[in-house]
């Protein structure tokens, strides 16, 4: 990127599940004319998200690859287990536990965690007071008692 500091936002599901908040935030992202790459822990999840992202609504899919597959380079959603941004991707989407990397040359990250998973909540925990006055610009997000966002932090 360039001097500005990267925004980390931490997604703290409570009330929705990843299914139900992933492709909303991917939505937004492409809205804006940006890439994302998608981060997961194992091959079994980027099979999940694969799925997801082709069947969450009847009438739309979210145009996405996979890292693994041919013209990685061209898809505007890449999922990935590696650190490596194949595609450019302006904004990282971290899902719960996987690896972080290096976030200086995205313009967001979002690190999405399951609220109802106690290893998950104290990951993010860990992650943020590890980031913490560091040279990312952090905020915390969570569900307010009808669903919306809210920033916390």
């Amino acid at each position: 990127m360039s001097d500005t500091k990267t925004e980390i936002w931490f997604y703290h599901l409570e009330r929705s599940t990843l299914d139900q908040v992933l492709p909303g935030l991917l939505e937004k992202t492409l809205q804006r004319g940006w890439r994302a790459l998608v981060r997961v822990k194992d091959a079994a999840d980027i099979d999940e998200i694969d799925e997801l992202l082709w069947t969450y609504r009847p009438d739309s899919f979210l145009p996405h690859g996979r890292a693994d597959a041919e013209h990685a380079n061209r898809q505007p959603v890449l999922l990935t287990e590696s650190g490596e941004n194949l595609n450019s991707a302006q904004t990282l989407f971290i899902v719960d536990e996987s690896e972080l990397g290096d976030t200086e040359d995205y313009a967001r990250c979002f690190i999405i965690f399951d609220g109802r998973n106690e290893s998950s909540v104290q990951h993010a925990r860990n992650r943020w007071r590890d980031l913490k006055g560091g040279k990312a610009e952090l905020q915390y997000w969570k569900q307010d008692e009808e669903g919306r966002w809210a920033r916390a932090a």
